[in-house]
């Protein structure tokens, strides 16, 4: 019997790359993922919720686009909590009070291993994907190669030529795509939801931690990052 070898996880993953704060499948589509605030709708009058059920659903009706809607529940990290319960213990001169700063760091190390401490954060991804017409490709490509006096651009130079088009077809769309970001944004805020585009080092931990759910969440994803924080809506 023949040996075969197992097919690389990566193929049966869409995403082709991460650039900055974009996702780019395979396709060619682009997605963005926003971080979203929530809102406990208990603890609001019964006229404080209709009207935040109104604005979603007027919200929901000016969308020409589809939207996902992602809750994600993963254990809490705590290990930096725990060394900084640990460095200000070394700190502490005061001997009871080292002592019971230890006390209460062992008493959340244990409690976190007995129980299963959840977060739950929530994302809006926002797509673009774009209707390509193989047949003028074709066309585009298969007639220079009759044309007198031309040569068939060689294989680096095709690979180069494909590049630039790629390059200038992400910049087309990631403009149309950052105009439905901005409609979001600013849909959900009537709402009294915050949502902020995710950087590249947040995607990638995102989809490291939804492809691992076994593992422990390497660092939380904090919706308020500094750089956002001027633009805050109060």
């Amino acid at each position: 019997m023949a040996n075969t070898e197992s097919a690389p996880t990566q193929q049966f993953v869409e995403i082709k790359e991460i650039q900055e704060d974009l996702v780019v499948l395979r396709t060619g589509g682009l997605r963005k993922v926003l971080l979203v605030s929530g809102i406990n709708v208990e603890l609001k009058s019964e006229e404080e919720q209709n009207l935040i059920y109104l604005e979603y659903q007027n919200f929901l009706n000016s969308l020409d686009f589809s939207l996902q809607f992602i809750v994600h529940s993963r254990k809490l990290n705590i290990e930096r909590y725990l060394k900084l319960l640990e460095a200000r213990e070394s700190e502490e001169s005061d001997e009871l009070l080292r002592n019971e700063v230890s006390e209460y760091r062992e008493f959340i190390r244990s409690f976190v291993a007995e129980n299963d401490i959840m977060s739950k954060n929530f994302f809006v991804v926002v797509p673009y994907d774009t209707v390509s017409i193989s047949t003028g490709k074709t066309i585009r490509g298969f007639l220079p190669s009759f044309m007198p006096g031309k040569k068939k651009p060689s294989a680096e130079k095709q690979a180069e030529e494909k590049t630039r088009e790629e390059s200038g077809e992400i910049e087309k769309n990631l403009f149309q795509l950052n105009q439905r970001v901005d409609h979001v944004v600013s849909g959900l805020r009537t709402i009294g939801l915050r949502a902020v585009p995710l950087n590249k080092e947040e995607l990638v931990e995102l989809f490291y931690n939804l492809y691992n759910p076994e593992s422990i969440e390497r660092q939380d994803i904090k919706l308020g990052r500094e750089e956002n924080q001027e633009n805050a809506p109060q």
